[in-house]
Formats: structure tokens, C-alpha cells, sequence
């Protein structure tokens, strides 16, 4: 086939998703200290995220020598968020407390509150929107929980900057809960 910008140009539905137009809905156990606030402010500071990816793994059999690839189980992967500090650290403070109620710094104990996954896991959206603004993929994120925070850089040449920090998070599985592309990722 010849290159043609045209049908290339024509197959370009909407002029392409744009990575720059996402929204962060997270929510917090009720124990983590102004967790509601918190989730209010993440939708504003969540300033990357990602669309989830997953894996099916293969069981492999050998028969006479000869590899035989049959489907395994379905994983995924860690979701991370880049979050904007602000100087009233309420979502890092949130996420502390949530991850101190997993297990406590001095004690290695866990929180009374936190004892089952239904206490201490919730579930979390990043949403697509469209150029127009119209959300175009919705995936949600069940029994999510911060396992990593990460330090935050601090640095006297550091001018001109505001504080950022990752916090990564476990979760049992995604699915495509709304938008308008279609549910192909559904239960």
C-alpha cells in the first residue's frame, strides 16, 4: 500500500486521545484523617495517572519436546499517581495516615479500622475526556490501597518549583465502567 495522508488523516477519529485530559477520582477509607477532603483535592492534584494495562499469563506444556502455550491467569499492574503538594499537605497527610492504619511505623501493628480488605480498600476512576469534554473512557479501579509514597525532593537550588510526590497503589482489577467507547475491559 502507498502512504496516503489522506486515509490516514480520515482514520484519525476526533484528531486522537489527548493524555493531557484526565481526571483522578479517589475516595479514602474513613479512617484517614480529612479523607474526604482529600479525595475532593485529589481530583485537582492528581497531576498524572494512567490508563491500566493487565497481563494473561501463559502456562506453557511441553509435548515431544514441543512448547504449547495455553492462557493463565490475568495480572495487573501497580496504578501511580504523580500528585501535586500543596502547603497544607492534606492528601500525602491522608495517605499517611491511611498507610499507618496498614501498618504502624513503631508498632508493625494494624489499625483496628483497617483490619479486613472491605475497611481498608476502596475504589478509585481515571476518566478520558474528549476534546469537547465529553468523557470518552472511564475505568475503575476495585479494592485499591497505597502501598508506596514516595520522598519529596527538597533542594535550596530548588526555585520556581512546587513540591510533587508519587503514591503507587495495589488493587485487585479494573474494569470500563463508562464512557463512550465501549465496555471491552468490563467483568
Amino acid at each position: 500500500m502507498a502512504f496516503n495522508v489522506a486515509e490516514f488523516r480520515a482514520n484519525m477519529i476526533g484528531d486522537g486521545a489527548r493524555p493531557n485530559l484526565f481526571q483522578v477520582t479517589l475516595t479514602f477509607p474513613t479512617f484517614a484523617q480529612n479523607g474526604t477532603a482529600a479525595g475532593q483535592k485529589t481530583t485537582f492534584m492528581a497531576k498524572s495517572a494512567q490508563l491500566p494495562g493487565s497481563t494473561v499469563n501463559q502456562l506453557p506444556l511441553y509435548y515431544f519436546g514441543r512448547e504449547l502455550k495455553f492462557t493463565g491467569n490475568r495480572t495487573f499492574t501497580d496504578w501511580t499517581l504523580q500528585i501535586i503538594n500543596d502547603e497544607d499537605f492534606l492528601i500525602r497527610n491522608a495517605l499517611e495516615s491511611w498507610m499507618n492504619a496498614l501498618n504502624s511505623h513503631a508498632g508493625n501493628v494494624r489499625d483496628v479500622n483497617a483490619v479486613t480488605p472491605s475497611n481498608y480498600s476502596v475504589d478509585a476512576t481515571v476518566t478520558q475526556f474528549s476534546k469537547t469534554g465529553v468523557p470518552i473512557r472511564k475505568y475503575t479501579f476495585h479494592g485499591i490501597y497505597p502501598s508506596d509514597i514516595s520522598n519529596i525532593e527538597l533542594d535550596w537550588d530548588a526555585t520556581d518549583r512546587i513540591e510533587e510526590f508519587r503514591v503507587t497503589f495495589l488493587y485487585d482489577f479494573w474494569d470500563v465502567t463508562g464512557g463512550t467507547t465501549g465496555n471491552a475491559g468490563g467483568r
